[in-house]
């Protein structure tokens, strides 16, 4: 992404004829462009871009599951099951002594 914002500045300092840019070929000012559109093909084609879907979506999945729990008050941070009960809440098969 960061290329292709490179690329859009290099063409609005080209057009506008401010500083080195102006007196730069058309090949460098559109180099980003091309450069940019090769990174997504390399991206796409190894499955860096799929994998950063995947985990960008487990990790909402688990931030609402987790929101969900603590809503429900079911969800202690010192738990590693994170279904513990509150204290008050009788169990079933326990004494309550």
């Amino acid at each position: 992404m960061w290329l292709v914002v490179l690329g859009v500045l290099a063409v609005v300092l080209k057009l506008a004829g401010i500083g080195f840019m102006a007196g730069l070929s058309w090949w460098w000012v559109l180099a980003p462009f091309a450069l940019a559109a090769l990174w997504w093909q390399v991206a796409d084609s190894t499955g860096i871009t799929r994998r950063k879907a995947m985990q960008r979506a487990d990790e909402k999945a688990a931030e609402r599951r987790q929101a969900q729990m603590e809503a429900l008050g079911l969800h202690s941070r010192g738990s590693r099951r994170g279904g513990a009960l509150p204290k008050d809440v009788d169990r079933p098969g326990r004494d309550s002594r």
